[in-house]
């Protein structure tokens, strides 16, 4: 099928690089910041103050009726977790981050799951999701499909008896946030029914898993998007540009 995802010239995607080292760099001193006992509005508020001083803009202060910095979730909870100075982070949590910034006309998209002092268990659990986000990194080549991401993420988590999230995608982005094309954590398209990869397109590549069933809900704040079950998920995302060289990754 015939592409329609945007493709980036030479000059934004040298705009689009320095955003992602700058996202880079906000992602690693937040990543350094998840401690016990810390709170989600101190991740939030950390991360606002950075972007600034770096000269970019939240992200997702820009998303009609979100006023924060950051998502960030614990244990159960997958996306859109509201930064809240009730959330502390407690022994045995797995936190999720998810930030992104708007530089100079474009935007950048991360995220990353850590772990409160966890069991060897919950270790092998986040081991695998950046595994998983590895080999979907790899599959973003020219003339590559969608499908071909979303079954690497796909088989890289049911091989270790693990589910990826239903009805929540990654996405290409530019300009705006969020752009085509949907990226699926699943196969549920044949493959050449899905978007073709051309050089120059730039997309959020996300990995969202749960040893549950993979079914979600929303929860009563609005944002928050949990799993079903209350099984624990995680998530995992860069930023990446498709070219003729290979994947090149923007936020790492």
């Amino acid at each position: 099928m015939k592409s329609r995802i945007k493709i980036k010239t030479a000059d934004e995607i040298k705009i689009m690089q320095e955003g992602g080292r700058i996202l880079a760099d906000v992602k690693a001193r937040l990543e350094n910041e998840v401690e016990e006992g810390v709170n989600a509005e101190y991740i939030d508020k950390l991360a606002e103050d950075l972007i600034l001083k770096l000269g970019a803009k939240p992200s997702f202060k820009m998303v009609k009726g979100y006023y924060w910095t950051t998502c960030v979730n614990l244990n159960e909870g997958v996306v859109h977790g509201i930064p809240k100075k009730e959330v502390v982070f407690r022994k045995g949590d797995i936190v999720s981050v998810d930030v992104g910034v708007f530089f100079r006309g474009f935007h950048t998209d991360t995220s990353f799951s850590k772990g409160i002092e966890m069991d060897a268990n919950k270790l092998s659990f986040l081991k695998i999701g950046e595994d998983a986000l590895n080999k979907a990194i790899n599959e973003a080549k020219v003339g590559n499909y969608v499908y071909d991401i979303s079954s690497a993420i796909e088989s890289s988590l049911t091989e270790n008896n693990l589910n990826p999230i239903k009805g929540l995608v990654g996405h290409g982005v530019g300009r705006e946030l969020h752009e085509d094309p949907q990226i699926p954590c699943l196969v549920y398209q044949k493959r050449n029914e899905t978007e073709v990869f051309l050089e120059g397109n730039v997309v959020a590549i996300e990995v969202m898993y749960t040893t549950g069933s993979g079914d979600i809900m929303l929860m009563d704040d609005g944002w928050t998007i949990s799993t079903k079950d209350g099984k624990i998920s995680a998530l995992f995302e860069d930023t990446i540009c498709i070219t003729n060289n290979g994947p090149l990754i923007l936020t790492d």
